[in-house]
């Protein structure tokens, strides 16, 4: 079953994953608006799916603790960044996840390198951790805005004409540090249309309890849309890497996007298949023992392992009913 469940999975994100290497456009390459022939009613089965194997396999990472995964997702306002994380993430456990935000950089980040807020946020093994924007940011808005570079106070020395494409570079090879260490890291660029933005701008204003997530500074970045289409194309293009590959995922549709990064993240633990440990004698011979030690503290009258006799009991029910058919 799990086998049916991965193949399936497998087919539906190949078309979204940016070939290391392929130079990208996204206007062209990719439609915000692709559903894979899929229906929504189809979809909510499609996502469960994901959530399911989310919960079943991120209990396999924990148990073992060998691994620990990255999701970094990015995307322009209104993306729907915060709703993707609520939907694919519900079925999780919350112990096992984090997730960080990065807005602008405090005087006490910036006093180091462009890269250390994002370390000290990186996951421990067994667990996930998820950056809603992420170091990405440092070759999107930074690049975009100039002026938020001039922050970072760096020597005048290292801001050349190929300064870009070392931050590329830089980026990533820290990120093959991690992925050699035992930390995956996947990148998920929801990709939304500037018609869809503006649709959802509009219902921000348009919806009283939704007026608190507009700002007039979301109106400004739309102004610079070409420009980020041009630095989004240029870092899919420069950074998605063997061991670290991008997918662009159609945002118009939040179903559709929620499915494809539950898919995403799935194919990631699949591909990790974390085992659950295998004792060994010492601790087979502990078990033995507490398992004596707790059957002979059970009250008079009561079984000797509950949890084994209502298994029984299940079991002979299911039996039972087979029988009257």
């Amino acid at each position: 079953m799990a086998d049916v469940r991965a193949e399936r999975i497998a087919k539906l994100i190949e078309p979204l994953r940016v070939e290391p290497g392929s130079r990208v456009r996204l206007g062209r390459d990719f439609d915000p608006r692709y559903k894979a022939h899929l229906k929504k009613k189809h979809g909510v089965e499609l996502l469960q799916t994901g959530v399911s194997l989310l919960a079943e396999y991120q209990q396999r990472l924990a148990a073992q603790d060998t691994y620990g995964v990255l999701l970094c997702l990015q995307a322009l306002d209104a993306g729907g960044k915060d709703g993707t994380i609520r939907h694919v993430m519900s079925g999780v456990n919350p112990q096992g996840v984090k997730v960080s935000s990065f807005k602008v950089p405090s005087s006490e980040e910036l006093g180091h390198d462009y890269l250390w807020r994002y370390a000290a946020r990186l996951p421990a093994r067994g667990d996930i951790a998820i950056f809603n924007r992420s170091h990405y940011e440092e070759v999107l808005v930074v690049r975009v805005h100039p002026e938020v570079l001039d922050r970072q106070r760096l020597p005048e020395d290292v801001r050349g004409a190929d300064f870009w494409d070392r931050r590329y570079r830089d980026i990533n090879a820290w990120e093959r540090y991690l992925t050699d260490n035992g930390f995956k890291v996947v990148k998920v660029f929801l990709n939304l249309s500037k018609e869809e933005q503006r649709t959802r701008f509009m219902k921000r204003l348009d919806v009283p309890e939704n007026n608190w997530k507009f700002s007039a500074a979301d109106v400004r970045e739309r102004a610079r849309w070409d420009d980020y289409q041009r630095a989004f194309s240029e870092m899919l293009s420069a950074t998605s890497t063997p061991w670290a590959p991008w997918y662009v995922v159609p945002a118009d549709r939040k179903w559709f996007a929620r499915i494809c990064t539950a898919a995403v993240l799935a194919h990631t633990l699949i591909d990790i298949d974390p085992r659950y440990p295998v004792l060994g004698k010492a601790a087979r011979k502990d078990l033995r023992a507490a398992r004596r030690l707790l059957e002979a503290d059970a009250p008079e009258g009561a079984p000797a392992d509950p949890y084994a006799a209502a298994q029984r009991a299940r079991r002979r029910a299911k039996g039972g009913k087979g029988r009257r058919r």
